[in-house]
């Protein structure tokens, strides 16, 4: 076994995607750890039954310093080791390549790391020339001391809020997140007319767009929340076991993951029927408005909690003109709508989560910043303080915006958000023209 094997190196010119962009950011962290040993790891195989492991992903801090993000990652670090009086040397310590010599079984023995079983991973000097790090053996790193961006809670805050502003590579990452997840919800449509006459057509859907995602990217960068009827008014909606109704909505929530592990996050609520009904219009409607009202509010220098105030007023507003609520004063709208209106996304869907409340959630929108904004009403079907007739719609409405100089620029536009347009849009893609 170890011999009568031809020479198979990677070529000279190959590059991760983000070859370019992560010495800087190494840099920026580098600055605020001075003298400081930082520890990076992209995260271990996790068993997902008996023998058979997670499809693996690296943690997003780990490919944004190293621009690795592949399933042979797992396992591997990278150590920023002091040098001189500010500033850091990046290692890589990796698993490389198995040889093919006497002595050495792993690459055909070995299940979890063998290339015969999971694919070839480079040697150390095609991984330097990949990343432009320097690359060690794992087997050298023993057990490093740190700080650890798995343990120390402050590198792992620094490294969220180096990420909260992006630059234009990544804004750019995220645009093709999108426009993949655009096509994706396309073929939703498509497929609906199958999906309507299957007992799980939850299901059906969750699988065509899940297609989508695999072809043209990592895959999806969450579970796809597949919820039809009163399945909407369950936030985080995964099961997606539930038959479709042509009376009812389907409430879409996804987003394809690039091969560069950013992801798009966007919600449709579509009428399965192809034409809202007068109460689904009704409730759509406002949530549309708060949308409106939200993106309105984004700019640089805006509180990062003012577009979700601004759509929150639109729903209370909303709800009172209904009779649901006394006025529109109070929080007492917060049993329709749940949760907050957006949040910060890019490797993460829920990106930057690690950030400090004065940076993120209490801070300010800066340009280049990439957030969603997602007003939702979730009328639960037992809710007594409801009129019967609205009880069971669960409708969301949500895109993706990059923060620009003067306010913010709509990157899922192409997906239709108004009752005529997405009407318009469904016709059009069931009757074939499109």
């Amino acid at each position: 076994m170890a011999s009568a094997w031809a020479s198979s190196t990677l070529p000279d010119s190959a590059r991760v995607a983000a070859y370019t962009v992560t010495p800087a950011r190494r840099d920026r962290l580098s600055a605020h750890f001075p003298g400081e040993r930082l520890i990076i790891p992209a995260g271990e195989l996790t068993v997902r039954s008996n023998d058979c492991d997670h499809r693996f992903r690296p943690h997003s801090a780990y490919a944004w310093l190293t621009g690795l993000t592949g399933e042979d990652q797992a396992g591997h670090v990278l150590v920023l080791e002091p040098s001189g009086p500010h500033g850091h040397e990046a290692v890589l310590h990796l698993r490389p390549r198995s040889p093919r010599v006497d002595g050495n079984e792993e690459f055909y023995r070995d299940r979890r790391y063998g290339e015969f079983w999971v694919g070839r991973r480079p040697d150390l000097a095609e991984a330097e020339r990949l990343t432009g790090l320097r690359c060690a053996h794992l087997d050298t790193l023993g057990t490093p001391t740190g700080r650890n961006a798995a343990t120390d809670a402050e590198l792992a805050t620094a490294l969220s809020e180096l990420r909260l502003v992006k630059d234009a590579w990544e804004v750019e990452q995220l645009q093709l997140a999108v426009d993949h997840t655009t096509t994706g919800f396309e073929d939703v449509v498509r497929a609906l007319p199958g999906a309507l006459a299957h007992p799980r057509g939850e299901r059906c859907v969750e699988g065509v767009f899940g297609l989508r995602a695999r072809a043209e990217g990592n895959g999806t960068g969450y579970e796809t929340i597949a919820a039809s009827g009163a399945h909407a008014c369950v936030l985080h909606w995964i099961r997606n076991d539930g038959r479709l109704n042509r009376d009812e909505l389907l409430l879409l929530d996804a987003g394809v993951e690039t091969d560069t592990l950013y992801t798009a996050d966007i919600t449709r609520t579509l009428p399965l029927s192809g034409r809202f009904s007068p109460v689904q219009r009704q409730v759509y409607e406002v949530v549309l408005a708060a949308q409106e009202a939200g993106i309105a509010a984004l700019r640089p220098g805006a509180s990062f909690r003012d577009f979700h105030r601004a759509g929150m007023r639109v729903i209370a507003e909303g709800l009172a003109d209904w009779g649901v609520l006394k006025d529109a004063d109070g929080d007492a709208h917060r049993r329709y709508t749940l949760c907050s209106s957006g949040h910060m996304l890019g490797l993460d869907v829920h990106d930057c989560a690690k950030a400090r409340a004065e940076t993120y959630l209490d801070g300010v929108l800066e340009e280049g910043q990439v957030l969603t904004v997602e007003p939702g009403l979730y009328l639960q079907p037992d809710d007594e303080t409801l009129p019967a007739e609205l009880r069971g719609i669960g409708v969301r409405i949500e895109d993706d915006l990059v923060i620009t100089p003067d306010g913010a620029r709509l990157m899922s536009g192409a997906l239709p958000r108004t009752v005529a347009g997405i009407e318009e849009w469904m016709g059009t893609l069931l009757e074939g023209r499109g």
